[in-house]
């Protein structure tokens, strides 16, 4: 396929924002150490203002090359639904109601299992809600779940390589663990209707693997941190105190509000409508909130996805070709391998595009763009949410792109076992 100067610049660009991201903690570093310009090396060392800042620097050289009216052709068909979707639900899923009643549906699960300290609760963390993530999304499921660790155990002052291996596991698992429905991963959700996939083929196909994997994955990892985790107070009563002092109306209005815009999701005027009137009730009742809501964190998300669908726009050129040359075999690895570099939503995407596929090919798509979800931070859509909410807690406030890597590598090969090999 031939490429536009403009493919040329726009792929180069997409690339030095990859090697960014992986430059975030380098970035921090120097705002310590340099404090003259220590807002400047915190802007760049945001990792989700990276993708923004590289779409406006895109957008500039289009507007600078193709002029003002190409430039803005393509701005406008640009489909921005996602991180609209995903700026709403994880600020209505980060409030302290809803918080509260999942802390406690989670302290009660923990505690019909027979384990020590808090090894049930971080169990039941890592691996019920990313599978929750199948009904209520995977955005919402990576904000409670991240919300979740970050309060009970984030804070506790645990070693860094439990954090990382609760990050990575977390990305993976809410990767695939979305895959029971198919409404609820974006990559599912790019071919779902065209392919005909419905609820029981997910069920039969995906699902019992992924659940397999998640169970597989939260496990090994709990047996690895036995020790520091068995040796942590349970704090199941706290939660159910914070919960007790909220009224049931409060709480059933979020819930509302929450399944609203999980149902509404591809419609951006219903779903902001019910966002702004959840702003309101919220507003009105401010003493069953935090002291504020995951407003600032909501918005760097949307803005890194944002600029992931403007970036990811001039990709298709090298993308396409790339994917199509692979047999039904080979895409499994190579989507697996290309997710770690670009959201797997777009290459699945590109794969509905083409007519004529088999079963086989489609299958190993989407297993390998899932499988991969959990490798970096821009890998899938709902990973900058569970980054946002954890990365404080890090040295510098920053997360080492190739430690997130190694740890989210293990649990990645489970899920290629189990969607390869059973």
């Amino acid at each position: 396929m031939h490429a536009s100067t403009m493919e040329w610049i726009g792929a180069a660009i997409f690339a030095v924002a990859i090697l960014h991201t992986f430059s975030t903690k380098f970035f921090e570093h120097l705002a310590h150490t340099r404090p003259a310009h220590a807002g400047l090396w915190h802007l760049l060392g945001e990792v989700e203002v990276v993708f923004g800042f590289w779409a406006m620097v895109l957008m500039a050289c289009m507007f600078a090359i193709e002029g003002s009216p190409s430039a803005l052709r393509y701005i406008d068909g640009r489909n921005f639904t996602e991180p609209m979707f995903v700026f709403a639900i994880m600020v209505i899923a980060a409030t302290r109601p809803v918080l509260s009643l999942a802390s406690i549906c989670v302290g009660l699960l923990s505690r019909l299992l027979p384990l020590p300290g808090r090894a049930g609760r971080f169990l039941v963390i890592i691996t019920v809600v990313p599978l929750l993530g199948s009904f209520i999304t995977e955005p919402a499921a990576m904000t409670l779940g991240a919300l979740m660790l970050s309060a009970g155990f984030f804070s506790q002052g645990i070693s860094v390589r439990l954090m990382y291996g609760a990050l990575g596991t977390l990305f993976v698992n809410v990767s695939i663990g979305g895959t029971l429905t198919p409404f609820a991963a974006p990559p599912v959700l790019m071919v779902a209707a065209k392919w005909g996939w419905d609820l029981p083929f997910m069920l039969a196909t995906f699902g019992w693997r992924s659940a397999l994997a998640v169970v597989v994955n939260g496990g090994l990892l709990t047996v690895l941190f036995w020790r520091e985790l068995s040796a942590m107070p349970r704090d199941d009563a706290q939660a159910a105190d914070a919960a007790a002092r909220i009224p049931w109306l409060i709480t059933t209005l979020h819930l509302v509000f929450l399944a609203g815009v999980v149902m509404f999701a591809h419609h951006p005027p219903i779903f902001m409508g019910i966002f702004l009137l959840f702003m309101g009730v919220a507003n009105a009742y401010p003493q069953h909130q935090d002291s504020r809501l995951l407003l600032r964190e909501g918005l760097l998300v949307a803005f890194f996805l944002a600029g992931l669908v403007v970036l990811g726009g001039l990709q298709a050129w090298w993308l396409q070709p790339l994917l199509m040359s692979m047999n039904a075999d080979a895409i499994y690895l190579g989507a697996t391998a290309l997710t770690a570099v670009t959201d797997n939503a777009a290459l699945t995407y590109l794969g509905s595009l083409v007519d004529g596929l088999s079963d086989e090919f489609k299958y190993a798509l989407v297993a390998g763009a899932v499988t991969g979800g959990g490798l970096t931070v821009i890998a899938n859509a709902p990973n900058p949410a569970g980054m946002a909410i954890l990365r404080k807690h890090f040295e510098d406030g920053a997360v080492h792109a190739g430690g997130l890597f190694l740890a989210a590598l293990g649990p990645t090969v489970v899920a290629m076992i189990a969607f390869k090999v059973l």
